[in-house]
């Protein structure tokens, strides 16, 4: 059977550059798979091409047509089929007409017995769809699924029809192997003709006349590098060869989703250095490599010692022989933004972060809330208690503290550069002759600001940043304004993970139900549940994020740990537990037991009377119990999850014959309750590192 490449080649007007490279790849996916799926495609194998005008895919072994089936056909009842004389009725030879059959086709019929009834059947051979047939149905469907946020509408050539795409589309190729296949998209004609780059292209118009020569020929006429990859390893390999010749021990900042716009911005890419004026060095470099990042496009240059150089990086997407003006003029460019920065911090300096922060009373935080100053108030307070539970003995002015984290708000800085926040505060608070961990607190009560970011640097961080996060939950939870659906216009599902990963990650023994119950302003209230459940929501996800499975994380969830520092330490536990083949018996012996004391009234007395024993199973679990919760309390004192479960193990023996001899609900009132408290003794135990009737199958 014939097999060849498919290439399709979409070319537009400029593509976004964020999306551009996300787009390609749906696209040849969406092609790829519609192909295999009808049977003209034996594996998935596909490339993908974009650029910032195009979007390509080279489908591997496609092909011509695919392979006859045979297929079964259920025509109708045989009642209706044949009359009683055995004659095929009009309704029979209608049916087989539909089918392009005749008469000729009655020794084909086979009769089988369905639900009491005897139905009529066929076989016939299908023909494999044919891939010239197919290919507009399928570019159609791939293009209308695409990814695409924003569709611009644009009218076709014709004056009168007006289609929507993300960008116009300006020409088609479709080619299978060397032929040329017959599409109408988007208004256009599919030919086997491109343009290549728009200044150093070596023909206006390139013909491209099998598809497996794309590549090669975009690259050598049209001088585009149409694979996204290659292009983004060009660049990243010609930054670093470059910038280690004017020092070895310098490298570029990386940055992969800078590098991936800056690949979805140049067809052909060239690589060059410029320079600014060093005095420009002395404002802080956050500043600077913000700038240049993301005004830009630069990739800043740094030293061994990971300080900012005054070098950086252009990526050109024309490559003259002379390159001193496309240079020069990105140096222009630049200079203006960096005086611009200087001066707003210069500005900056003739304040102190006391200055800033007593005019904090004048930024609103949120109607409801008060502002700025209220806020840090409030985390003032929470810092203090926080300071007590985890022992933080240096001398620290809590409130000072909170004003400061929020003094750079003010600032000429944060001002022009929002995403400085905290970062700027930083360099005024060492400025100002401030402790390092005072600054640094500063700048990490942001943090993590995102999935994967670092956590604050040392304990005093971590607790202005607990203070901040769990000031920020609590206050907006209490007038109602959490998370719906999607929306989640003040961070609070970052806030309430930021939390759960300084908790966790750090080790910090900090009750976070005690926490929210001592600062919520209405205590008991129905919000301070919704928060609490909030919390642990995040938590079970940031767990199973973290490679532990639904039931392990459920386990451990379900006995509602309000310290989270060891909870990595109860799962790892619970995934020993669950590797011996006692495990699943002793989570089913838990779920029952969980189950019959649902049923029973715990208020009176637990207290185990050995004289109420009426069979050598009751005390052999008594006995057996009392060993193990020994052994059980001393592990749990070490915090040795896994030895504090893996004891239940030399329950299981005397758990089976008790339930095998016992009737639990036994007739007389005083034994029953003997035997219920029996199993809340047992309930504890089994559930004292997580509760493992969740892990029951």
């Amino acid at each position: 059977m014939q097999k060849n490449n498919l290439l399709i080649e979409i070319l537009t007007e400029e593509l976004p550059p964020l999306s551009q490279k996300s787009l390609a790849e749906v696209f040849a996916q969406n092609i790829s798979e519609s192909i295999h799926n009808l049977g003209l495609s034996k594996d998935i194998n596909y490339e993908v091409f974009s650029t910032p005008r195009r979007l390509g895919v080279l489908v591997k072994d496609v092909s011509f047509q695919g392979a006859i089936e045979k297929k079964v056909i259920k025509l109708m009842p045989a009642s209706i089929g044949f009359d009683d004389k055995g004659n095929p009725t009009n309704a029979l030879e209608k049916k087989l007409i539909s089918l392009g059959e005749d008469l000729s086709a009655l020794n084909k019929i086979q009769t089988m017995e369905e639900k009491n009834q005897s139905n009529l059947f066929i076989e016939k051979e299908i023909q494999g769809k044919k891939l010239f047939q197919e290919i507009p149905i399928i570019l159609s469907h791939s293009l209308e699924s695409l990814p695409i946020k924003k569709l611009m509408s644009y009218q076709l050539k014709d004056g009168w029809t007006t289609v929507n795409f993300v960008r116009p589309m300006t020409n088609l190729i479709v080619i299978y192997g060397d032929s040329i296949v017959n599409v109408e998209c988007m208004g256009l004609q599919s030919s086997h003709h491109t343009i290549g780059h728009r200044f150093s292209s070596k023909e206006n118009i390139i013909e491209i006349k099998h598809a497996d020569n794309y590549q090669k020929i975009m690259l050598e006429t049209g001088s585009v590098q149409v694979d996204f990859e290659e292009r983004k390893k060009k660049i990243a390999d010609d930054i670093a060869d470059n910038v280690s010749k004017i020092n070895a021990d310098f490298h570029a900042l990386e940055d992969n989703s800078m590098l991936d716009e800056v690949t979805s911005l140049v067809e052909l890419p060239k690589r060059l250095i410029g320079q600014f004026e060093k005095r420009f060095l002395k404002i802080p470099q956050e500043c600077l490599i913000l700038t240049m990042k993301s005004n830009q496009k630069y990739f800043p240059i740094l030293n061994k010692k990971n300080e900012l150089t005054n070098y950086f990086v252009i990526v050109s997407n024309i490559n003259p022989q002379d390159t001193r003006d496309i240079i020069h003029g990105n140096e222009k460019v630049i200079r203006p933004r960096l005086a611009d920065a200087e001066f707003f911090y210069n500005k900056d300096k003739a304040y102190t972060l006391k200055k800033f922060s007593e005019n904090l009373s004048s930024i609103i935080y949120h109607n409801k809330l008060g502002t700025q100053h209220d806020r840090a108030l409030r985390v003032a307070k929470i810092l203090t208690y926080l300071s007590k539970k985890l022992g933080f003995t240096s001398k620290v002015d809590f409130k000072d503290l909170a004003l400061h984290s929020k003094a750079d708000l003010l600032s000429l800085m944060v001002g022009e550069f929002p995403d400085l926040q905290g970062i700027i505060g930083r360099y005024y608070a060492i400025e100002e002759a401030h402790t390092q961990s005072f600054a640094n607190a500063i700048e990490d009560h942001y943090k993590p600001k995102f999935s994967g970011d670092e956590l604050p640097r040392d304990l005093l961080g971590d607790m202005l940043s607990l203070a901040e996060k769990t000031e920020n939950l609590i206050g907006l939870f209490s007038i109602n304004e959490k998370p719906s659906g999607v929306k989640d216009p003040f961070g609070l599902r970052r806030n309430a993970i930021g939390l759960i990963r300084i908790l966790i990650e750090k080790k910090i023994s900090l009750d976070v139900v005690e926490m929210i119950d001592v600062f919520y302003p209405s205590k008991g209230s129905t919000k301070s549940h919704e928060l609490k459940e909030f919390i642990n929501d995040r938590l079970v996800n940031y767990l199973k994020d973290n490679g532990y499975s639904s039931q392990q994380v459920d386990a451990v969830a379900g006995v509602m740990p309000s310290k989270l520092h060891d909870i990595i330490d109860r799962l790892d536990a619970v995934k020993t537990f669950t590797a011996f083949n006692e495990s699943d018996i002793l989570a089913a012996t838990n779920k029952r037991v969980t189950n019959i004391l649902k049923k029973y009234d715990v208020n009176q007395d637990t207290k185990i009377d050995t004289k109420l024993f009426q069979e050598t199973e009751e005390n052999n679990l008594y006995e057996a119990l009392n060993k193990t919760s020994k052994e059980i309390s001393g592990a749990l004192k070490v915090n040795n999850y896994t030895k504090a479960l893996t004891m239940l193990i030399e329950l299981k023996d005397p758990i089976d014959s008790f339930f095998e001899k016992i009737m639990v609900n036994a007739e007389d009132k005083d034994i029953r309750a003997n035997r219920h408290n029996l199993l809340i003794q047992l309930h504890k135990e089994m559930n004292c590192v997580a509760d493992i009737s969740k892990l029951s199958s």
